[in-house]
């Protein structure tokens, strides 16, 4: 029989060691999501880019996982729901082993296991096929009901956009797991304020949204998105609520970590150039120094 390879560090302490190591990861991940959408020619770097910590924390402290059993039946399930920034969820799935790295500068050609959006059916570790925004809520409603019905302690986690939150399919799914109770169920909007066509609150206002959230019978927690010990506490404050789900906002910078991406809407969909990329590159390698100086 194989032996179990399952990743569980959500005990760790959240000391200065455990937040470097995950800072470190974020901009490991940052630099793989540039040089993947360079390589392509295409892709969304902007939000992957303020996704980045996010993803770290989850994968490199708080899911359980097996990357060797992907469909390990009591593994934390992660569902992207704002599936355009999936190279950001490529770098940490092929980090945490679930297929070699070499695969990610693959991204969006014919054949590759990793596509423009994410796919259940040819990428190991991925949990649902998302990239039509407003339906990953759902699918982890329907995963956290399933959970509860077969009596597992997995916990569900759904990663939305803001300009997501425009799809009535996400209050639909908000509605139903507050009705059903689902304090098995974590949604975190990555609310960096701009979309494909501009700023968020222009295109169609999301705001107040923490009261939204609170009145459709959810828990909120309001966080930095960058700032990791905020989202390691936050995730771990979201398991002690009973009764309902938990929604956490996290406050982010689409482009972050990139001084001439960060807070521009044109990088939401488009690449940057070589000579972008090298600059770009410096920027990291200096955070980097910096972090290592800490």
């Amino acid at each position: 029989m194989k032996a179990m390879t399952v990743f569980d560090h959500k005990d760790e302490p959240h000391d200065e060691e455990l937040v470097q190591r995950l800072r470190r990861i974020a901009l490991e991940i940052r630099k793989d999501v540039l040089l993947m959408t360079t390589k392509a020619g295409s892709g969304h770097p902007g939000g992957s880019l303020s996704a980045a910590e996010i993803i770290a924390c989850l994968y490199f402290h708080h899911l359980r996982y097996d990357p060797e059993n992907p469909q390990w039946e009591d593994r934390d399930r992660f569902v992207l729901s704002k599936g355009h920034v999936c190279p950001a969820l490529y770098s940490a799935l092929s980090r945490a082993g679930f297929f070699p790295r070499e695969a990610l500068w693959t991204l969006r050609k014919i054949g590759s296991i990793l596509q423009g959006h994410p796919d259940m059916k040819k990428t190991p570790g991925v949990e649902a096929s998302t990239g039509s925004l407003g339906q990953g809520l759902s699918i982890g409603v329907g995963m956290a009901l399933a959970g509860r019905i077969d009596k597992k302690s997995y916990r569900v986690y759904v990663l939305l956009g803001d300009g997501e939150l425009d799809e009535g399919q996400v209050w639909e799914a908000a509605m139903s797991a507050a009705h059903y109770k689902l304090d098995n169920l974590l949604a975190i909007i990555d609310y960096n304020g701009l979309q494909l066509d501009g700023p968020v609150n222009q295109i169609m206002n999301i705001e107040p949204i923490a009261e939204k959230w609170k009145a459709f019978g959810w828990h909120v927690i309001e966080i930095d998105g960058h700032n990791v010990r905020q989202i390691l506490d936050a995730l771990d404050f979201a398991e002690r609520i009973k009764g309902k789900p938990t929604a956490i906002i996290a406050h982010t910078v689409k482009g972050k970590g990139i001084s001439f991406m960060e807070g521009k809407v044109e990088f939401h969909g488009k690449p940057l150039t070589e000579e972008q990329l090298k600059l770009a590159l410096k920027e990291l390698e200096l955070q980097e120094k910096l972090l290592s100086m800490k």
